[in-house]
């Protein structure tokens, strides 16, 4: 029996675990690219209004996770965008996406943290069960 997806943040230190679960691969991936953009705002305050594509490539998945939120923090740095929705595909290592979003309002999204990076710790990605797979780092903050 498959679980709905869901997000989630763990302690570590002095920085933040970001995890994500679902039925598939690429929706747990989709799943921590939400834990990564509630580590800054409130989920629900950022309008998925703009699309931006990316693609990473990576020898396994746990690499290809870090390459992903990477990739995603640097959207977010260099575009000052949130994104709130996530359509991920994966395929022999290779993963698409559009992420979807706007750019930054202070006086609503109220951004607490600066993400510096997706991190090698507590990496993991694991198909935990039939139709349950979960993708997870801690982000330097």
């Amino acid at each position: 029996m498959s679980q709905q997806p869901a997000w989630e943040h763990f302690e570590h230190g002095a920085d933040i675990g970001v995890r994500g679960c679902g039925p598939t691969l690429a929706t747990a991936f989709e799943q921590a690219a939400c834990a990564l953009t509630a580590v800054v705002t409130d989920l629900d305050k950022v309008a998925a209004t703009e699309a931006v594509a990316l693609a990473c490539t990576a020898p396994d998945h746990e690499l290809l996770l870090t390459d992903w939120l990477n990739a995603l923090i640097y959207e977010m740095a260099t575009r000052q965008m949130l994104f709130s929705r996530f359509e991920v595909t994966i395929e022999d290592h290779q993963l698409r996406a559009t992420a979807w979003g706007e750019p930054v309002a202070v006086s609503r999204h109220h951004p607490v943290v600066e993400i510096k990076g997706a991190t090698y710790t507590a990496l993991a990605v694991e198909q935990e069960s039939p139709g349950r797979w979960c993708a997870q780092c801690v982000v330097d903050v």
